[in-house]
């Protein structure tokens, strides 16, 4: 039972976050709140030790002062940068955070070739009606990289020490 709720709620909100993201681009502060109280509440009952979850806690204060920065630089939106944040509360400081790290960059860079591909090759005008396609062909807009965070978050999962 302890597995099904560390899988549903470190997969579900990465999909959750995906899917918010493809369709609205925003990452709800919930899901990130839910994401780092998820592993807060769970991680004693997974075996991990008080010093594993103080340093866990501790990664995921480093990453959130990182992407701030950059939030702060403009070069990463909010939402990202919490979730980001939320998901290195899970890998601590391990190769699983360098692993998701570099796998959302890759991820992200196909990403944002395809949705540029996409905005130079559909008419907006024709998909007017369809909010989340118009919205994602806007220039203006940036890109959902959450959908990016969220495939390297599921790639990573297996390799997380709560995730057992």
């Amino acid at each position: 039972m302890l597995t099904f709720l560390i899988a549903l709620t470190f997969c579900g909100t990465m999909i959750y976050a995906a899917l918010s993201d493809l369709l609205f681009m925003k990452i709800s502060n919930i899901a990130c709140l839910f994401l780092a109280a998820g592993f807060v509440i769970l991680a004693p009952f997974a075996g991990l030790s008080f010093q594993s979850i103080l340093l866990h806690l501790a990664a995921g204060i480093v990453v959130i002062i990182v992407c701030f920065g950059l939030f702060y630089l403009n070069a990463m939106g909010g939402g990202d940068a919490k979730l980001i944040s939320a998901t290195a509360l899970w890998t601590g400081f391990s190769a699983s955070l360098v692993q998701y790290l570099l796998i959302s960059a890759i991820a992200g860079g196909i990403l944002t070739v395809l949705i540029l591909l996409l905005r130079k090759l559909v008419n907006r005008n024709k998909i007017v009606h369809i909010a989340f396609l118009y919205r994602l062909t806007n220039p203006a807009k940036g890109i959902p990289y959450g959908i990016a965070l969220a495939i390297a978050g599921l790639w990573i999962y297996p390799q997380l020490a709560i995730a057992g």
